[in-house]
């Protein structure tokens, strides 16, 4: 049998001829593409794409949904696609591994530029005239033989006898990835693991027998493994921590250890890491571990949570990331690993993650708790990792006995999270924007150790006030008190909701109580404005208590009010305002 090379114009002879013949079809095949190689940045795509389009037509380059960037030819109509892709193969204009795909892979098209060709249908094929003719001798359409088998189908069911069950089941998993196969992963070569081997090897230019020989086995495989090109995904065995697990060192790398974690950082642009998690403990520590790996930044708020009594997951999603964390208790040792990973590669994700699950072993002992102690030291810092931090915290003062909080409208806009001393979570009862006042409510009743009770008489000017209030943000655990005196009872502008206060808060004491002489509530600190007019750092405002009240009668709040009483010692003016003040927290 004779061996024909064909070149990109023998293609182009081809196509044309069968041009009304592939148009018909077209309604009734996929659109697809010969996907002929894949780069993990789009730098490298570029160069690659400019390569293939000085020698071929119709060369597009697509960011893909795993986030690397394919380069392809198309779009054609399925026949069409498969006979470009033999013919190409054959005569060594692509790559072997080269692969019908599809375009629900791609995404921008970053090749030619400013071209769109997703969902537009085939292309007509290349016009004859833009070529060079062929040579006379050369018939107008040559067909194409599949290539040859490396194996026959006896040789073949021979070296496929040979495969254990994993084995089996791994070229099913490769199958459904690559669409032709959705049954069950049984590790059973019946009818519709052969009928989808069968359409694999069409799709890719093999005799179609149903039984793949091993040359095809190892392309399949490289097409699903694909994805892990640059990953170097090896068996890392650590000693140290006790776990033996496969990790991605193509993006990150041992970094160093702090108790009980053993890190391994990013090492290029892939923002990727990874933790090794190893301690001893019981139960106690176990739970102890999930309540603090969620105050880590590296675990978003949002994703599912599990814990049962010897394990947990948690799953932690973002914008900007997704890590995964897996722990387990065995015979007094927590080990366990976090995968954090960018968003929007969820497939090389999903992919790690897999081959870290499957790999995981627990080796003999744990990380010394003493190893690692002249690491970086930091109230921001749990074993060297970032604790979560909200967008900004500001002060709010309890109104009843359930936990229903006022503070400032400042503190609780566009939060994806609203919590009260950093615990208990809250949602919004009601916001005025105007008057710059909103009203919390905890999502269970708390148990408040002091109550705002609502001044009745009207103030004296220059009388002594106090603000209770978070003025370092929640640094110091503990509300302060900041004196100063009543300086007018409207706004500048006259605003009778407003008063004017002489003292000098910091940005966290804003919608802190403002208290009399006897503990009475007057109002709420207000933020400082951040209008271009500059006032005396002394002069700040605060709405009054009727305005407060007003806004809590409309959401159905009853309030306690009482007249003028005595003066109160400073001591107990100082224990009042702790009592009532609570630290409100806005987190994305």
């Amino acid at each position: 049998m004779f061996k024909h090379f064909f070149t990109p114009v023998v293609i182009a002879v081809f196509l044309l001829v069968c041009a009304p013949f592939n148009r018909a079809l077209a309604q009734d095949n996929d659109v697809v593409w010969v996907q002929v190689e894949a780069q993990p940045s789009l730098a490298e795509a570029q160069d690659r794409a400019r390569a293939y389009a000085a020698r071929l037509p119709d060369v597009n380059g697509f960011a893909m949904t795993s986030g690397w960037y394919a380069i392809a030819l198309g779009p054609y109509a399925r026949e069409d696609a498969n006979q470009v892709l033999r013919v190409y193969r054959s005569e060594g204009t692509i790559p072997r591994d080269s692969f019908i795909a599809f375009s629900s892979s791609f995404r921008q098209q970053f090749w030619p530029v400013g071209e769109n060709l997703l969902n537009r249908g085939v292309l007509a094929p290349p016009v004859i005239s833009s070529l060079p003719q062929p040579e006379a001798n050369l018939p107008s359409i040559i067909q194409a033989t599949p290539d040859p088998a490396d194996e026959t189908p006896t040789e073949a069911r021979r070296s496929e006898a040979q495969l254990s069950r994993p084995d089996r089941e791994a070229l099913q998993v490769a199958l459904k990835w690559a669409g032709f196969y959705d049954s069950t992963i049984d590790g059973a070569f019946g009818r519709g693991t052969r009928n989808s081997m069968a359409a694999w090897q069409q799709a890719n230019g093999f005799e179609s027998t149903g039984i793949l020989t091993t040359a095809q086995r190892a392309a399949l495989l490289d097409q699903y493994n694909a994805v892990l090109k640059g990953m170097d995904l090896k068996l890392v065995r650590d000693t140290q921590a006790g776990i033996e697990i496969m990790i991605p060192t193509g993006v990150v790398a041992f970094e160093k250890y702090e108790p009980p974690f053993a890190h391994y950082a990013a090492t290029g642009d892939l923002d990727a890491q990874v933790l090794l998690i190893s301690q001893a403990g019981d139960q106690a520590t176990l739970f102890g571990l999930y309540d603090i790996m969620q105050t880590l930044e590296i675990v978003p708020l949002t994703g599912p949570r599990e814990r049962d009594s010897d394990s947990f997951r948690l799953i932690g999603e973002s914008g900007m990331m997704i890590s995964q964390t897996e722990a387990w208790l065995e015979n007094g040792e927590i080990k366990g690993f976090t995968l954090v990973w960018p968003a929007g590669d969820e497939e090389r994700r999903r992919r790690v993650l897999g081959e870290m699950q499957k790999s995981f072993a627990r080796l003999g002992g744990v990380l010394d708790p003493s190893i690692g102690a002249d690491a970086q030291q930091s109230i921001d810092l749990v074993a060297g990792l970032e604790v979560r931090k909200p967008r900004l915290s500001r002060s709010g003062f309890f109104v009843d006995r359930a936990g229903t909080v006022v503070t400032t409208a400042d503190a609780v806009e566009s939060c994806t999270r609203i919590t009260l001393d950093d615990e208990h979570d809250a949602n919004v009862l009601t916001l005025d924007t105007k008057l710059g006042v909103a009203v919390v409510q905890p999502a269970t009743a708390l148990a408040p150790l002091g109550v705002a009770r609502f001044a009745g008489a009207v103030p004296r000017l220059q009388s002594d006030v106090a603000v209770g209030g978070y003025s370092y943000e929640g640094i110091l655990g503990a509300p302060t008190v900041t004196f100063g005196t009543l300086s007018d009872l409207r706004g500048l502008a006259g605003e009778d909701q407003i008063k004017r206060l002489a003292l000098t808060p910091l940005p966290g004491d804003a919608g802190g109580p403002v208290l009399d002489t006897g503990g009475h509530l007057l109002g709420m600190l207000l933020p400082r404005s951040n209008s271009d007019q500059t006032l005396p750092e002394d002069v700040n405002f605060a709405v009054n208590g009727a305005a407060i009240k007003t806004v809590l009668d409309a959401a159905g709040l009853s309030v306690n009010a009482v007249d003028r009483s005595d003066p109160l010692p400073v001591e107990d003016i100082r224990e009042r305002a702790s009592g009532m003040t609570v630290l409100v927290s806005c987190w994305d």
